[in-house]
């Protein structure tokens, strides 16, 4: 897992897959609202004409030099759920992302987000 102390610095890197595929670069980082750990990520992908932001989970993440690795294949994260390249992720919107990668989505007790951007 990857640590939450340089996250500002993190932005522009490499996303990869497992396989060292390159996805995108990395645009930003969102946590979960109970641990405060990085748990999503937002990468930029495709054409500089149309350009989005996909998610993808960072459990399993490795951050290298110039580079984030993550577990998921690049066909699965560039299918994910999507935003624009300045729109926010609206609280609707979280669970299709957890169901997306087969993952548990559990918002707080009170309905609170379970992401927040850092």
């Amino acid at each position: 897992m990857v640590q939450a102390a340089d996250i500002r610095e993190w932005r522009g890197r490499q996303v990869v897959d497992a396989k060292g595929r390159k996805i995108g670069v990395l645009e930003a980082i969102y946590v979960d609202t109970t641990t405060d750990e990085p748990a999503v990520a937002t990468v930029r992908t495709g054409l500089p004409t149309r350009q989005r932001l996909v998610f993808v989970p960072l459990d399993e993440a490795i951050l290298g030099p110039d580079y984030l690795k993550v577990s998921y294949a690049k066909s699965l994260v560039r299918r994910s759920p999507s935003i624009g390249t300045d729109g926010v992720l609206a609280a609707e919107q979280e669970e299709a992302i957890f169901q997306h990668y087969g993952m548990a989505y559990q918002p707080g007790a009170n309905g609170e987000r379970q992401l927040a951007r850092r």
